[in-house]
């Protein structure tokens, strides 16, 4: 098994960061518009929609300004069964973001576009925090014609 990893550090509470990671409204403001459904509490689910197509997430863990837990539930064959971790800490005036999407079969190439997209999307975290503004999808830096 192999794992996309990223750090970033966002001028932030983890109250803060948490609140994007765990609510819908937070979710479609720096991943994609297109976001429903309830991440606040075990065993919710989440829907991600793309043009590209989309994602179905159940939250499996939650730890309020610490830990959030997805597992892939629906989706591109090679994320069913993956899971989405979000650790966070604060380190003085900065939530130090620590992300891990595991569970990978084998580094086929749509995981090497899945990990550029989501250092594209921890920056449109970290904008929407530490400005107000992110850019989630539709409005996100595409990279090739996976998007």
């Amino acid at each position: 098994m192999v794992d996309i990893l990223h750090r970033v550090g966002i001028k932030s509470s983890v109250a803060e960061v948490y609140a994007a990671l765990t609510t819908a409204e937070g979710l479609a403001g720096w991943w994609t518009t297109n976001t429903q459904g309830n991440g606040n509490e075990l065993g919710g689910a989440l829907q991600f929609r793309f043009g590209a197509g989309g994602f179905d997430m159940k939250v499996l863990d939650l730890d309020p300004g610490r830990r959030v837990l997805w597992e892939v539930v629906d989706g591109p064959e090679e994320w069913i069964g993956t899971q989405v971790v979000w650790d966070l800490d604060q380190v003085d005036d900065h939530t130090i973001v620590l992300f891990n999407h595991h569970g990978w079969k084998e580094p086929v190439e749509f995981m090497h576009h899945c990990s550029t997209k989501w250092a594209v999307f921890l920056m449109s975290l970290k904008s929407l925090i530490e400005t107000g503004k992110g850019a989630p999808d539709p409005h996100d830096v595409k990279i090739d014609n996976w998007n």
